[in-house]
């Protein structure tokens, strides 16, 4: 069983998971878009630009060529961009995960799970509101604790005996 994370690190353990959260709403997004885009490509052979030949945002036909599916549209490939932002968006939401992870000190099987959720489209969603009731309830719980085994310590919540003091 890992260790308890400690009192001190509850304003880390806050911030990382506001952190998680934000990052993985974007990178469920983008995993969303990027699916989308390769259904657009694979199924229907068509890729997104912006900007070209064919105006403001328009769908180029893919083709098969020598090296596999080629494109036929000038202009920015927005199919690219959203695959390599989500590319490198993953590796923040990555580091998201393993900052709530490390510092919850969770099993490793946990940060693999928070992992997969910029690889499974929809799941970053269902665990960013799982993660934060968890940490939030786990921090609320432990904090109660901490305020109840104090006021047992504190001299003054006893009574004092009164009965000598004549």
């Amino acid at each position: 069983m890992p260790a308890a994370p400690k009192l001190s690190s509850f304003p880390a353990i806050r911030g990382a998971l506001r952190f998680y959260q934000i990052c993985s709403v974007i990178t469920g997004t983008m995993l969303l878009l990027l699916v989308g885009e390769m259904v657009m490509k694979y199924a229907f052979g068509l890729e997104l630009y912006l900007g070209g030949s064919g105006g403001f945002l328009w769908w180029a036909p893919v083709v098969e060529g020598p090296e596999g599916h080629e494109s036929t549209g000038d202009g920015l490939n927005l199919s690219l961009g959203i695959l390599i932002a989500h590319g490198w968006f993953y590796v923040v939401y990555l580091f998201a995960c393993f900052r709530v992870w490390s510092l919850m000190r969770w099993n490793f099987w946990r940060f693999l799970l928070l992992a997969s959720g910029g690889i499974i489209p929809l799941l970053s969603f269902f665990l960013e509101v799982r993660v934060a009731r968890d940490v939030r309830a786990y921090l609320a719980q432990r904090e109660a604790d901490e305020m109840h085994t104090r006021a047992d310590r504190s001299s003054l919540t006893h009574s004092i005996p009164t009965e000598n003091l004549r």
